[in-house]
């Protein structure tokens, strides 16, 4: 369900990380988020040119759960001048129980703990209705952080799920490039729409992700219509990522973003 416009964001809590980053929590009407920036880019004296902004898509965990990860993202992100800000997904952490995608879930586990296969009916049930939900949700986020001074364009999306990133990279024009984690399953739908994806992606593979379809991580990323996408494949799990992995994705926001 998307936000209603001129709905309010209100700020609940803050704190100074350190001397570079200064951390919001905030609300959007019901959902709750946390917003970083950098010191040199406080809203009590934004500076003549503002932040650039990452919005950090979170995994489906919560953001209590995911906050370690999220933080460390942010705090690399404010080192090279960019604010970052992450929502929590529909039906996860705090929000309200999602009694569909609660199935979907259970049809999942039940479907991998008896060896069969994942078939396109419940990816479609896991997948298709949380992009739909969340990412009107994250334009009207956008909407709100980028009414504030502190902050302003280019945008730039990073994390998964993927699917969620690529229907924004579609449906928002005011996201410049993105990173995409390809760590979730993909639904035939989101495949093609992919195709219609142009903006500049950097997109992050680990290949021995247990809870990963690769042979559609690969599928997805050819279906990109992007003249400019790089596919960063390493070994290693799910939370695995490398750290020059790393590195290597925010070298392709500071081209594209600054």
């Amino acid at each position: 369900m998307a936000i209603p416009k001129g709905t309010t964001m209100h700020f609940t809590s803050e704190q100074r990380l350190d001397d570079a980053v200064i951390e919001r929590e905030f609300t959007l009407g019901d959902i709750p988020g946390i917003l970083w920036t950098p010191a040199s880019a406080s809203a009590s004296a934004p500076p003549s040119a503002p932040a650039p902004l990452i919005l950090l898509g979170p995994p489906p965990l919560g953001l209590r759960k995911a906050y370690p990860r999220l933080v460390a993202r942010a705090r690399h992100a404010a080192a090279d001048g960019f604010a970052t800000a992450t929502i929590e997904l529909p039906g996860s952490g705090d929000r309200p129980l999602w009694p569909a995608a609660e199935q979907a879930r259970a049809d999942l586990r039940r479907a991998m703990e008896a060896g069969e296969p994942v078939t396109d009916e419940i990816i479609d049930a896991l997948v298709l209705p949380l992009v739909d939900r969340a990412v009107p949700e994250w334009q009207g986020a956008l909407d709100a952080l980028l009414s504030l001074p502190e902050l302003g364009g280019p945008v730039g999306y990073s994390g998964g799920v993927i699917s969620i990133g690529t229907r924004l990279a579609v449906v928002e024009p005011r996201i410049s490039a993105a990173v995409l984690f390809a760590g979730s399953f993909v639904p035939r739908a989101i495949l093609e729409e992919a195709r219609q994806v142009t903006i500049p992606l950097h997109v992050l593979l680990q290949w021995d992700d247990e809870g990963n379809d690769r042979q559609a991580a690969l599928d997805l990323f050819d279906a990109f219509g992007s003249k400019e996408k790089t596919l960063s494949a390493n070994m290693g799990g799910h939370t695995g990522v490398p750290q020059f992995a790393g590195e290597a994705a925010a070298q392709f926001f500071a081209r594209h973003l600054k």
